[in-house]
């Protein structure tokens, strides 16, 4: 049975005075509690594209229709986590938390918003800097603020633009293994832009390639075949790994430019990298050629 969630048909962008629409005919569809990353070159419309699943921002053709009704304007259905934490900084975690819970059940008793606070700071391990202001925290930090914020509401569907594109590898890899462990208690839906291919392999579902601009489109869709037990520690253990890490550099290096200007397919198809079969490796002989059978002379 489909448990389609989210649909995108025919979107499109065009800004005033283009030639060309930055995107068009993007196509895609997210199933429930599913994490999904989408990967292109910068000016692809990734950004843009995630704003109008926000309702954010408008689309200049298309539609997105989020569990079969249309988006039409920002929702709290829809929980936004940016590059930048967007924290208030005259506020506590606690009160910056506490604000964003408010505005989804004001009806609430003051206990009821305090308990539910502590719950999902303590969910990104920030309980013992609850009462601190962002200016008394680090990056790493203050992005598991937005984060903890963004669960908070328990939105329908969680969108991410690069939130840890500022971080060092360290805190990156730290806040992508709590990622992967709320979304697997919550069953939360993630429609999430990174540059980093590792990223992508480790935390998404599937992968959206785009093609690059103008005219960018969903070229190809990567279903990752990892099981999804998987960890930073045992990502490159697995023979799966480097297939599918092969299969997006060479999109990204190679074949994203040539299907720019609309040459992308409007239905993008969707690939299983993982479970290729690698080519057998020619037994090696003194010098490493292949063996090359004799044949018998008459």
């Amino acid at each position: 049975m489909s448990t389609e969630f989210l649909k995108v048909e025919g979107l499109a962008k065009t800004y005033p005075g283009a030639r060309e629409p930055v995107f068009d005919g993007v196509n895609f569809a997210v199933e429930q509690g599913e994490f999904v990353c989408i990967i292109g070159h910068s000016g692809c419309g990734k950004t843009t594209i995630l704003n109008v699943l926000a309702g954010l921002e408008s689309a200049s053709a298309g539609h997105v229709f989020m569990d079969r009704r249309e988006v039409a304007g920002p929702s709290l259905e829809r929980g936004v986590v940016f590059q930048g934490h967007a924290l208030m900084p005259w506020l506590s975690v606690r009160s910056n938390i506490a604000f964003a819970v408010r505005s989804k059940w004001p009806g609430w008793s003051r206990a009821q918003v305090d308990e539910h606070v502590q719950r999902y700071v303590d969910l990104v391990g920030l309980g013992a800097a609850i009462d601190k202001k962002p200016s008394a925290l680090s990056g790493g930090m203050k992005q598991r603020v937005g984060i903890a914020r963004a669960f908070a509401i328990q939105p329908r569907m969680l969108l991410l633009d690069e939130p840890f594109g500022a971080l060092d590898a360290l805190t990156r890899g730290t806040i992508q293994d709590e990622l992967l462990r709320i979304c697997a208690e919550t069953h939360q839906t993630v429609f999430m832009i990174t540059h980093d291919v590792d990223e992508a392999i480790l935390l998404a579902d599937r992968i959206l390639l785009m093609s690059n601009g103008p005219q960018a489109r969903v070229a190809e869709i990567v279903r990752n075949t990892m099981p999804r037990t998987r960890t930073r520690a045992t990502l490159h253990h697995d023979p799966q790994y480097y297939r599918i890490r092969n299969h997006l550099v060479d999109f990204l290096v190679a074949r994203s430019s040539e299907l720019s200007h609309g040459r992308a397919p409007l239905q993008p198809p969707e690939v299983r990298p993982g479970l290729a079969e690698p080519e057998p490796e020619p037994t090696p002989t003194g010098e490493g050629s292949p063996v090359v059978p004799l044949r018998r002379v008459a």
